[in-house]
């Protein structure tokens, strides 16, 4: 066996070191990712931030609904609705010298104006008392909320005219009321006090002191939007009708039907809509 001399002598061989096994042709897969349902916490983070736009949108959508509607002008619908339970209210809403002003205009005969006064206002509001047992029942029927009464003497003081305002629920059932209650009837219909009526108010002190239930000599019947006037007129001496003898037009009573009318048109009268003022409800 030759030597060889070192500088020809072949290396040394290198050692082997196993390599690390390999599974399929890609290597070892990466470490996975947690998920829950099936989603991984980025992929929930979109989502998230997704809803999240969504509510943001929904609510400016919401928000700008809303205040559109409060800001809008009304349309003509409503306007009719607010202006309808306005005129419904007023028997509650007015004052007392609203509905029952201190001096009526009325024409007695001709071209020429006078003017009836107001004597008293009446505090009872109840329906019953307001008016002879005969025509309780039907204001009752068709719910009459409540009668205003006030008393008025002619520019001459000689006539008195006791007004009632029945509130009932809508223009509705004051109608069916109306057209059921007994019509207007003057002093040349019969003798004795017209019955049944609206009670008479008297006031002590005033030119309408001596009137009487026995001293109602004429009625009339108006009617306005949910509104019944009826009023009853007699002579401010009290005389009782039963007395009177000779039948007489019903001239003198002419103020009456006139103030009725008055208060009638004043409370269903219907005004435009103020959408501010606490009285409407729009």
């Amino acid at each position: 066996m030759a030597f060889l001399p070192p500088s020809q002598q072949p290396p040394p061989p290198r050692p082997v070191h196993p390599s690390p096994p390999r599974f399929g042709p890609a290597g070892p897969p990466a470490p996975a990712h947690p998920t829950v349902l099936g989603l991984t916490g980025r992929q929930w983070m979109v989502a998230a931030l997704a809803v999240g736009c969504c509510y943001l949108v929904t609510t400016g959508i919401a928000v700008t609904g809303a205040w559109t509607t409060f800001n809008r002008a009304p349309t003509n619908a409503e306007l009719q609705v607010a202006a309808n339970k306005e005129v419904a209210r007023r028997w509650q809403a007015w004052p007392a010298s609203r509905v029952f002003p201190d001096k009526v205009s009325y024409r007695p005969g001709g071209n020429h104006s006078e003017y009836a006064s107001r004597t008293g206002i009446v505090p009872d509001t109840g329906c019953a008392q307001a008016v002879d047992e005969e025509l309780a029942a039907t204001l009752a029927k068709y719910g009459c909320r409540a009668v205003l009464r006030a008393t008025y003497v002619d520019q001459l003081q000689g006539v008195v005219v006791t007004v009632g305002v029945v509130a009932f629920p809508d223009p509705w059932k004051a109608d069916r009321a109306y057209k059921e209650l007994p019509p207007s009837q003057g002093p040349d219909e019969g003798s004795g006090p017209v019955r049944p009526a609206l009670r008479a108010a008297a006031f002590p002190g005033t030119a309408s002191a001596r009137f009487t239930d026995e001293a109602r000599q004429d009625r009339t019947i108006d009617r306005g939007g949910p509104y019944v006037v009826l009023t009853a007129s007699g002579q401010s001496d009290g005389r009782p009708a039963a007395a009177i003898e000779k039948e007489r037009p019903g001239l003198p009573f002419t103020v009456a039907p006139q103030i009725g009318h008055a208060i009638a048109r004043s409370l269903a009268t219907k005004a435009l809509p103020d959408c501010e003022d606490p009285e409407w409800q729009c």
